[in-house]
């Protein structure tokens, strides 16, 4: 989530949370070349369909357009697949506050004081055993329609991924389509407490919410609503979503939200069991089995069952926002459970802290973490001219345990477009980011939609500001737009480079994602090369292979330098590779290009020549 500020409340997030454990994981080099490379498209489901060019700011879904489930046909699912992708993240699906007028559908209107944006923000779900109507076609079926597409993703050869937001909900939730029995969130709280181990939420007794306020804010850009007021009904006030404890939250706070329990007391202490020394070694089936007979904290049965509802629909795994705000135990409980039920469920959390990354994987069993703050933060700052790339070579030696686990991205609904001015100012400019961010490590690689295209969010959405595409507010999407070409899904309307940069992402992603070779073994060629000639910071260069492929993959980061240089090839890698005295000839996988590898005296060189922003992947 993370709207668009880093907020404080992460404090909360959890100080009495353990040192993380010694790990037990393989390091890369003893992975089999046996799994695929997982590719994640990320789409963000309101805006991938919408046709419509207006992008008036705070317009509404009549002025601006909206996208639907349907406009994920067959032949866009296709496309979409012959880029490489395995999963699809379909982000924004749950209910979650929106403003537009669905009261004829039995569903009741939600304050603009208290949502983001004129469309509502994601991260504030109000209804979780349903969809967000906007992207239905008849509102009353929108379920169907969303299970439709779950069928359509999986006839063409991609699985599913939603977002599940544990840390907090809308702050009016209201289950329309819970099953029987299911009770809402904080339907059975004592409101009389600031804290209950069974509460779903935490309480400020005695003292009602307040909207927050700003003269630098108005919701839905000033515009009347019949909401539209400066009041909620929230009496007594709950913690916000992001911690603050405040009735009055500031306007910067995740105020539209409320921060779920999950036994976790206002100091900090854990009010639930622990697991016991050693069971980061421990698989899913063990830690399920330490669960069976526990008493836990209802906010944890909640979760549960809505993760078992969307397994039940098709859905083959979830993203889990700001995961490090909720215990690592918790996971332990819900991801062991999801294993157990679908032993292939694809679990991606966001995790910022990476001391507590290992917490997260051992303990809490997620299968991948977002790879920000090092490799994305990294590789953002060398393009900016803030950073060598000798860094990325400390970065893969430091999480070597647990570089498999480690997704890595350079483009998400939350950060700053790859194309923006404030981060790459070009497409091309970052293409060598793409090539080793998608093959330096086995982790799975993930692109937000329009990224192939060269998006680079200039849209004035209305909440938040450019360089991002708005997730807040209904807009089009250029570039986007362009490939869509009206529903045909053919890049009719893109320009000769921006055909150009989606071909480069379709060879690269399809060719990683049936590479032996970057699932394999992995050999830094960075430091060797330190005092060869020409080659520099700016510069970076490794090895991957199998069994049946051997790699050099080198990359010039410098957008206007073109670069010759000898790369020379340490003896330890001729000896791994088998490599006799002699010749070899190497193909580049992305265009074809040739070099030459020469071996003698079993240390190996060969002659590079690379223009400004250009990476090349050959092949022995």
């Amino acid at each position: 989530m993370r709207s668009y500020i880093w907020m404080a409340g992460l404090a909360f997030a959890f100080q009495a949370q353990a040192q993380a454990p010694k790990t037990p994981s393989q390091p890369s080099k003893k992975v089999t070349a046996v799994e695929q490379k997982k590719v994640v498209y990320q789409v963000f489901t309101r805006l991938f369909g919408n046709t419509n060019t207006t992008n008036k700011p705070w317009g509404t879904q009549e002025e601006n357009g909206v996208g639907k489930f349907n406009d994920f046909t067959d032949k866009a699912l296709e496309e979409i697949k012959g880029l490489g992708v395995t999963h699809i993240w379909y982000t924004g699906v749950p209910h979650h506050a929106v403003v537009a007028d669905y009261k004829p559908y039995g569903i009741a209107d939600d304050d603009p004081d208290v949502v983001k944006g004129r469309a509502g923000s994601p991260y504030a779900v109000k209804d979780y055993y349903n969809v967000n109507p906007d992207l239905a076609v008849d509102p009353l079926t929108r379920l169907q329609e969303f299970e439709a597409l779950i069928e359509r993703t999986h006839k063409n050869g991609m699985k599913v991924i939603i977002d599940i937001v544990p840390n907090h909900i809308a702050r009016k939730y209201k289950s329309l389509s819970k099953p029987e029995g299911v009770k809402d969130f904080g339907e059975d709280d004592d409101v009389t407490q600031e804290y209950n181990r069974n509460n779903n939420f935490y309480y400020i007794p005695g003292q009602p919410f307040q909207v927050p306020t700003s003269p630098d804010y108005k919701p839905l850009g000033g515009d009347e609503h019949p909401l539209l007021d400066g009041q909620f009904e929230e009496n007594p006030a709950k913690w916000t979503g992001n911690g603050s404890r405040a009735a009055k939250p500031d306007i910067n706070d995740w105020y539209e939200t409320v921060k779920v329990n999950y036994g976790i007391r206002p100091d900090g202490s854990k009010d639930f069991p622990e697991l016991p020394e050693g069971f980061e070694k421990k698989t899913y089936a063990e830690h399920y089995a330490y669960w069976k007979d526990k008493d836990v904290p209802n906010s944890w049965l909640k979760f549960r069952e809505i993760a078992l509802y969307w397994l039940e629909k098709g859905v083959d795994g979830f993203r889990y926002d700001m995961a490090e705000m909720v215990p690592y135990e918790f996971w332990s409980f819900l991801n062991s459970t999801i294993k157990m039920k679908n032993p292939d469920a694809f679990l991606l959390a966001e995790v910022y802290n990476p001391n507590e990354y290992r917490n997260y994987i051992f303990k809490g069993k997620m299968d991948y973490l977002y790879d920000k703050v090092e490799t994305y933060d990294h590789l953002k700052a060398m393009i900016r001219g803030q950073a060598l790339s000798d860094g990325l070579t400390e970065i893969r030696k430091r999480n070597q345990d647990i570089e498999r686990h480690m997704l890595h991205f350079l483009d998400n609904h939350d950060e700053q477009r790859l194309a923006s001015i404030d981060f790459a100012g070009t497409p091309e400019r970052g293409k060598p980011l793409m090539v080793v961010s998608t093959l330096l490590s086995s982790a799975p690689i993930m692109i937000y939609f329009g990224q192939e295209v060269g998006e680079p969010g200039l849209e004035e959405g209305g909440f938040g500001k450019p360089t991002r595409t708005s997730i807040f507010d209904y807009v089009g999407v250029p570039h986007h737009q362009r490939w869509m070409n009206n529903g045909k899904f053919d890049g009719g309307q893109l320009s000769d480079s921006e055909k150009a940069l989606r071909d480069f992402y379709k060879r690269l992603l399809s060719f990683s994602a049936k590479s032996s070779a970057v699932m394999g073994n992995y050999m830094d060629l960075h430091a060797p090369n330190a005092s060869t000639p020409n080659y520099d910071g700016q510069q970076y260069a490794f090895a991957r292979w199998s069994a049946t492929e051997k790699l050099v993959v080198v990359s010039n980061f410098d957008s206007y330098r073109e670069v010759d240089y000898t790369l020379q090839i340490p003896a330890e890698l001729i000896r791994l590779w088998g490599l006799k005295d002699g010749s070899y000839p190497m193909k580049d996988v992305l265009y074809g290009g040739t070099a030459t590898l020469k071996v003698s005296q079993g240390k190996g060189q060969i002659p590079m020549k690379l223009k400004g922003s250009e990476s090349l992947v050959l092949k022995l």
